[in-house]
């Protein structure tokens, strides 16, 4: 659909202002859903019985005439084109009331059958979104206006996960990315009356916070011994919840305890203890830039005209996250086999890799595409990895030489790094899969299973009614097949 714009006004309005038999309503027809073509035809009709037709939307309109749109639809999709609150301005009108008229010769009076629903929104001074239930309908901007209330909620969920209860932890993350997405702070309960995904346990969390400034079962888990204790032994690298909770049940608490009890330890593992402290220092954008180019370097030593995206947190515009995510194809098909074992070869006779694990790919579209698992794990060939990265004026944003060759650096620290390697034909949905949130992708997932009756994850996306996959070069055009308007990574941070 073309976004609504500011038409010169014609001639033939001009003149329909002069002569028209109903200057009292003036109508505009929503082209959404209905086409050019249709609203075109409409519109010649309406003037020729002297029905006054405006070419764009403004203030001084009174009946906005819609096809196969819901009120909210409709309204919703006015104000963000416009700026125009029309909740109390405008009748909003389905096309049945326009055929009447038409057949009238008169606008028709406006009865219950004609109007589109919409749904009540809270009272109050500002301005209440109309809000999608699917984090995917929504846009997420990476500031908000919600942190006091958002940080409260993502501790519980993440306490949640600690105790694998994994629909209470989606619960709080879904109420938390409906918070993010306001465009205002909240001030009371009566704001958020009309908002989805808030469930009664959420609620009582939000309204003590709004009235005593504190919630006491957030500030209990917080410093709860098994809160913190989880939370220091799943940071460990190759350490799971499942680990955890077991070390945890044999009184271990932290690294120093794994050391001190002689704890056995796999290789990952190892690794994880042994970088620990380094590990659980936020990574920068700057650090990431500096890694890019030298993955970048890899890649292109061990493989010309190879592509290579970074993904993740970095990719949606944060400054700092706890790893490095990266995506590698080829334009040519074929042509990345076996390319990450060039690339770790080309990185560690550099002795940039403290550690690494790779896993071949395993995906078969026959066997793999339409039934994926809730969790949507990948099956590409993918790197986990420990990077050596040189410090120096390079990773704190100076435009130094990057070159991995130079030797005058100052000491060094260890970062997670990704690299997953993708058939060309499926970078469209891995670069979908790995941008992120990760909410975001499972609202993504549920919205085309539920909605659709697609299955999506980052390999493919398969129709279960007509049995065939539809085939995407581009994330715009996996939104387009889900009925999706495209949301820019920038604003994915549900």
């Amino acid at each position: 659909m073309i976004p609504l714009k500011r038409r010169k006004i014609s001639h033939t309005e001009s003149h329909q202002n002069e002569s028209c038999k109903f200057p009292h309503v003036p109508i505009f027809i929503l082209e959404r859903k209905m086409g050019a073509s249709r609203r075109s035809f409409l519109t010649r009709l309406a003037r020729s019985k002297g029905f006054l037709i405006k070419e764009a939307y403004s203030s001084a309109v009174t009946h906005v005439v819609s096809e196969n749109n819901s009120g909210d639809e409709v309204q919703s999709w006015l104000e963000n084109q416009t700026g125009v609150d029309t909740s109390t301005s405008v009748h909003l009108l389905d096309v049945s009331w326009f055929t009447e008229s038409m057949a009238a010769g008169r606008p028709v009076t406006v009865q219950d059958k004609h109007r589109l629903k919409v749904n009540p929104k809270c009272n109050g001074d500002d301005n209440v979104i109309l809000m999608k239930s699917y984090a995917c309908q929504r846009r997420t901007p990476l500031k908000h206006h919600n942190l006091f209330l958002t940080e409260a909620l993502e501790l519980l969920a993440e306490n949640a996960e600690f105790s694998e209860n994994e629909g209470r932890s989606v619960a709080f993350r879904r109420a938390a990315s409906v918070l993010k997405a306001l465009p205002h702070r909240v001030h009371s309960m009566d704001e958020l009356k009309s908002l989805p995904c808030l469930g009664e346990h959420s609620q009582r969390v939000i309204k003590e916070i709004l009235e005593d400034g504190t919630s006491r079962e957030v500030e209990s888990t917080r410093q709860s011994e098994q809160f913190q204790a989880m939370k220091a032994l799943t940071g460990i690298f190759g350490v799971g919840v499942r680990t955890a909770d077991r070390w945890f049940r044999k009184g271990l608490r932290s690294p120093t305890d794994l050391i001190r009890m002689g704890q056995p330890l796999n290789r990952a593992q190892q690794a994880g203890v042994q970088y620990y402290d380094d590990l659980q220092k936020p990574v920068t954008k700057a650090e990431a830039d500096v890694i890019s180019d030298i993955v970048q370097q890899a890649v292109c030593a061990v493989l010309p005209g190879a592509e290579i995206q970074l993904m993740g947190g970095f990719r949606r515009g944060k400054e700092f996250g706890h790893d490095v995510d990266f995506l590698i194809t080829h334009p040519e098909e074929g042509k990345e086999e076996g390319l990450m074992a060039k690339i770790i070869k080309w990185l560690e006779e550099r002795g940039l890799l403290l550690y690494q694990k790779t896993t071949r790919n395993s995906y078969l579209e026959k066997m793999d595409g339409p039934a994926r698992p809730p969790n949507n794990m990948d099956r590409f060939e993918r790197c986990f990895s420990i990077f050596k990265l040189q410090i120096s004026d390079r990773s704190t944003g100076s435009h130094a030489e990057r070159s991995v060759s130079q030797s005058e650096t100052l000491s060094w620290r260890a970062v997670r790094i990704d690299l997953v390697v993708s058939p060309y034909c499926q970078f469209a949905f891995a670069t979908l899969g790995w941008t992120g949130s990760k909410l975001f992708e499972r609202e993504l997932r549920r919205w085309a299973g539920q909605e659709k009756h697609m299955s999506l994850s980052s390999h493919a996306l398969y129709d279960n009614n007509q049995k065939h996959y539809l085939r995407a070069q581009t994330e715009e055009e996996i939104f387009a097949y889900l009925g999706l308007e495209f949301i820019p990574p920038s604003e994915r941070n549900a």
